[in-house]
């Protein structure tokens, strides 16, 4: 079984770049959040605007507290997390040896000749999957799914870390098609690995964490089904 749509409602159109961009934790330091966002004075944006502000400034030390403050709240996101990380690291400021390689997240990008479809998981134990038809299903629940999927999928992301180094060049465009990429998003930075689907479907590590989305595909599907929305 593919990546393919199980969707039954009428396609909305492809997934936005916009919805992409906002997924690795790695939106720019003066973009999350926008200077127009209405919960700009909420916290933990009220301190990545601080944090803004600072940088704007010159003032990094000022910055690099409103991050610190950020990794120091529990229970947030944990793309809010990986973005903090990513502004510090912008700022000189590295994570520990082991914090570095602590996946927080998973995307595993599937570049189909109709569009991309993307599953992802974060340490959060929330999830998303964006079928290249502009369909799709979040889980924001803060547990997970039936057979652990979403947990699966991280601790696949992270034998992956393990093994390899992080990316030492900027976040790329979606893969071509044909090709599959899988993301694991650290407080270090982008590890990622990608190639044509049946070359990483036969990997030893990358196969794994494709079988993973597929998995967490799989079970966000039968959420949807058991739980359709509410006709507007």
């Amino acid at each position: 079984m593919g990546f393919l749509s199980f969707f039954n409602r009428k396609p909305a159109g492809p997934v936005s770049p916009a919805v992409r961009e906002v997924l690795f934790g790695d939106v720019p330091v003066l973009e999350w959040p926008r200077p127009d966002a209405p919960h700009r004075q909420e916290p933990p944006w009220s301190l990545f605007a601080a944090a803004q502000d600072a940088y704007r400034s010159g003032d990094a030390a000022a910055a690099i507290a409103a991050l610190q403050q950020v990794l120091d709240t529990p229970g947030l996101e944990s793309r809010h997390y990986l973005q903090a990380w990513h502004f510090l690291r912008t700022l000189g400021v590295a994570p520990s040896s082991d914090e570095a390689r602590r996946v927080l997240g998973v995307v595993v990008e599937v570049s189909l000749p109709e569009g991309l479809d993307l599953v992802v998981a974060y340490a959060d134990l929330t999830a998303r999957y964006y079928n290249h038809s502009g369909a799709g299903v979040v889980w924001e629940m803060g547990n997970d799914l039936a057979d652990a999927p979403i947990q699966n999928l991280l601790a696949a992301g992270q034998t992956v870390v393990n093994v390899i180094g992080p990316s030492q060049e900027a976040r790329r465009a979606a893969p071509p098609t044909g090709h599959v990429r899988v993301n694991s998003l650290t407080a270090g930075g982008l590890y990622f690995g990608e190639g044509p689907f049946n070359t990483l479907f036969n990997d030893p590590l990358a196969s794994p964490v494709i079988a993973g989305g597929l998995a967490l595909m799989q079970a966000l599907i039968a959420y949807q089904a058991e739980n359709p929305p509410a006709e507007k």
